[in-house]
């Protein structure tokens, strides 16, 4: 089984993104956690572009891992109560073609973290009515993590023993989503 992480961050001692490779660390024998790590190269989405061949790199790269993965596991920052403008331009050029996109469907969690007290909770709701969507499956999962330095160490592991078990759980909902299809088109 895949899961694709992508990180909202482009910041290189970002929570969220560590927060995605200790997932990996506590994914079970036989689960890939893939980190996607092209957000920053995806150009600004134009409609006029839409449908045109060949898509810039970065998009076609983005759409072919979601199309690669079994679930996707977001993590993302919060800027102004909202998501990162990077972190949904990405998902606009993910979306097309309207209705037949590889997020149609796949199985997604979204978890997020900041430095205060609310643990990202706005830009997670945000986030999970863009894919809802968008089409994805979006699991009624939440995972706010406040204060995400004091849970990380200078190396950006993650040091709560509580954390990464809450972390195994997220994966561990995302992963029998994805294995139970069916449940995805109900």
């Amino acid at each position: 089984m895949k899961v694709l992480a992508i990180s909202g961050s482009l910041r290189a001692g970002s929570h969220n993104t560590s927060l995605l490779r200790a997932v990996a660390e506590v994914a079970p024998a036989g689960v890939e956690v893939e980190l996607w790590d092209g957000l920053r190269d995806v150009p600004p989405y134009d409609q006029d572009a839409d449908g045109v061949e060949p898509v810039p790199a970065a998009v076609a790269s983005l759409r072919e891992a979601v199309a690669g993965a079994d679930a996707v596991l977001f993590a993302t920052p919060e800027y102004n109560h909202s998501i990162p403008g990077v972190l949904k331009n990405a998902l606009d050029w993910a979306s097309r073609p309207h209705g037949a996109h590889s997020f149609t469907g796949k199985p997604v969690v979204v978890i997020g973290s900041s430095a205060g007290i609310f643990g990202a909770i706005w830009a997670q709701a945000e986030l999970r009515k863009v894919l809802g969507a968008m089409g994805a499956h979006v699991l009624d999962l939440e995972l706010p993590i406040a204060q995400a330095q004091e849970k990380l160490d200078a190396d950006g592991d993650v040091i709560d023993e509580e954390l990464r078990q809450k972390l195994a759980d997220v994966l561990g909902a995302l992963l029998a989503a994805a294995a139970a299809p069916e449940l995805a088109a109900a």
